[in-house]
């Protein structure tokens, strides 16, 4: 099986270029952003350090606190078994229109950054709840975008941490 995020994002699903996106936030924590962006560097077996250490960039250990927000997906095979799920992540904490991703570090005057994800081409079908958290969050100081692919995700975490 390959680990990089090309090959992770090919189904094209909002689930599968989520998993790229931390697949190379965890490179660029040990290597780099360089590192991370070179399909080179998932291609060698273990991730080998003397490849990836060679002549890349410094690590960015933020990228350690970048997660995933659960607030969608799949709650059960049947009416029941969704509506019994619901209710138990309703009850935890889980809300409608929380961003997907939050990388809770400081940047350029903003207090984070929270990303929503959508699947390719569809970036702009974004919920009423979505564009209430987004305006909100902005209100709070933390920066957000809506991206419509791993690649696009990558590009703002990359201009974000560096600035």
């Amino acid at each position: 099986m390959t680990y990089d995020p090309w090959s992770l994002s090919k189904s094209n699903s909002e689930d599968a270029h989520q998993v790229a996106i931390f697949a190379w936030a965890n490179v660029a924590m040990s290597f780099g952003v360089t590192a991370a962006s070179d399909i080179l560097s998932y291609s060698v077996p273990g991730h080998a350090k003397k490849y990836i250490s060679a002549a890349f960039d410094k690590p960015v250990p933020e990228f350690r606190w970048l997660h995933a927000i659960p607030n969608g997906g799949s709650r059960g095979d049947t009416e029941r078994s969704r509506k019994i799920r619901g209710a138990q992540l309703k009850a935890q904490g889980v809300k409608a229109g929380v961003s997907d991703m939050c990388l809770p570090v400081k940047r350029n005057g903003f207090s984070g950054l929270y990303i929503e994800l959508k699947k390719p081409g569809k970036i702009k079908d974004t919920s009423s709840e979505q564009d209430e958290f987004g305006e909100f969050v902005i209100s709070q100081g933390y920066m957000f975008e809506v991206c419509d692919s791993w690649e696009k995700a990558v590009h703002l975490l990359k201009l974000y941490i560096v600035s």
